[in-house]
């Protein structure tokens, strides 16, 4: 039976899935008009022409979603790595999955841009859009957790034969420029959450106990990476900068990532904590006016320096923030139970990265996603926890679960959503002439966002629907 005196983290499920649906929408945006406006698109490639400006500083709410997605991963590590822990299942098995889990994640990595449709062929087919289904299809057998009802025989017969037609599938292809399978074609955001889920899960399971010791190592990383950006210093530190005995897997330069990571893993600590609570003990809350007005802040935060940043007011941004963080810190005090006491202790932190990141806004030229600056990293950690902070108030303290239901459904399910997008429903709609009365409708910019939107959406209920009916991926 459900014990019901615990919690669960719905909201960091809700800021996964408003991660990877924001991520799938900001792909399907239309390139081709220069008449949306710029803060539709990543910062460094604004319209008209959409050309990599690697000076060109700010963030636009594009740039937010893959740090938020990095964000809830790191802070998932103390919530799933614990409970093996207080399984008693030893640290070299636990260390063990997690080698294994980084091993699914690189060859999702390899499959999932293997069998794109638009890798297959520039010009698909009626064949290279099943091709494409097919490939996806096969996905499942693989990765889904079968039902333990299932006899064992069943269940293994059915993953052999899921990876017996993977790799078939894989070495059959065929490319434009004649290839097959190769270890360079891989989905280059894949290949970082791999690196982060090896390298962060054990940066969280050797500091567990010991929050300045993992501060310690992004103080270590900090320093490579001083060394090595944005002119290297050689040495052996340049050395072990530019090492990789895998190069289509890892670099040192992905770990940088961790600076996003970490600061999840914090938050993950505190979460836990938290979940470990006995939601009963709470009797007394905040007035709901109160509660109102943090998401509110948590909101603000988020807009103020997302436009900010954007056009480059960034001494008005800076003293804006610093008054949003005392007027947060005023609304955060004297917590009466648990949860408060959680959203006062992720506001601290939410505090310390956005000033530690809007101090580092004029290093490496002012703040990018391309290349990542110190200061996006910090920056978009912070903001990753206010709309955390906004989430659970909504759905623990609110009750109003159902209206972050959608979010919360694709977290749980991430990898069907990133695969599904590109491989189910682009084929889908292509064989159904779908796609052709959506590209005649979106005659102006704005519906070609229209339809980049329904095709987001209609992903997204294909994800719920198999989050309802307990259909998940193991990555």
């Amino acid at each position: 039976m459900k014990n019901t005196d615990f919690r669960r983290a719905d909201a960091l499920d809700a800021l996964r899935g408003l991660a990877i649906l924001a991520m799938l929408l900001s792909g399907q945006i239309p390139f081709h008009t220069n008449t949306l406006p710029d803060w539709m698109y990543h910062a460094q490639v604004p319209p008209p022409t959409h050309q990599f400006i690697p000076t060109l500083p700010g963030i636009t709410w594009v740039d937010l979603v893959f740090p938020f997605f990095l964000f809830a991963m790191g802070a998932s590590f103390p919530l799933a790595l614990s409970r093996k822990i207080e399984k008693g299942i030893p640290l070299w098995k636990i260390s063990l999955s997690i080698i294994e889990r980084g091993s699914l994640l690189g060859f999702f990595a390899l499959y999932v841009q293997a069998i794109r449709p638009y890798t297959i062929s520039a010009a698909p087919t009626v064949v290279v859009w099943l091709d494409a289904l097919l490939g996806f299809f096969l996905l499942f057998p693989m990765l889904a957790r079968l039902p333990d009802s299932w006899p064992m025989w069943l269940r293994y017969g059915a993953k052999t034969l899921g990876w017996i037609g993977g790799i078939l599938f894989l070495a059959l292809l065929r490319y434009p420029d004649g290839s097959g399978f190769l270890l360079t074609r891989s989905d280059i955001i894949i290949v970082v959450l791999t690196n982060m889920a090896v390298f962060g899960s054990f940066a969280w399971l050797l500091t567990r106990t010991n929050i300045p010791l993992r501060l310690g190592i992004l103080g270590v990383l900090m320093a490579i990476r001083l060394s090595n950006m944005p002119q290297p210093v050689e040495g052996w530190v340049h050395q072990a900068w530019i090492w990789s005995p895998i190069p289509w897997m890892y670099t040192l330069y992905y770990l940088q990532y961790l600076f996003i990571v970490i600061p999840g893993t914090i938050a993950g600590d505190l979460i836990l904590r938290w979940i470990n609570n006995p939601a009963k003990e709470e009797t007394q809350r905040w007035s709901t006016s109160r509660l109102a007005g943090v998401v509110a802040l948590m909101t603000l935060f988020v807009i103020m320096v997302l436009i900010g940043l954007k056009i480059r007011l960034l001494v008005e941004t800076t003293l804006f923030a610093f008054a949003l963080c005392a007027l947060g810190w005023k609304l955060l005090q004297k917590p009466t139970n648990a949860t408060e006491q959680l959203y006062k202790e992720l506001f601290l932190w939410a505090i310390f990265w956005l000033v530690l990141g809007l101090f580092f806004e004029p290093y490496e030229g002012g703040i990018k996603k391309d290349r990542a600056t110190m200061s996006y990293y910090f920056v978009t950690s912070g903001l990753a926890i206010c709309t955390f902070i906004a989430f659970s108030i909504i759905a623990d303290v609110f009750k109003k679960k159902r209206w972050l239901q959608l979010f919360i459904d694709n977290g749980k399910n991430p990898m069907i959503a990133y695969a599904g997008i590109n491989n189910f429903i682009t084929p889908v709609f292509a064989l159904l002439s779908i796609d052709s009365l959506l590209t005649a409708a979106a005659i102006t910019p704005w519906l070609g966002f229209v339809k980049g939107l329904i095709i987001t959406l209609s992903l997204a209920f294909c994800v719920q629907f198999c989050t309802k009916n307990r259909i998940f991926w193991r990555t």
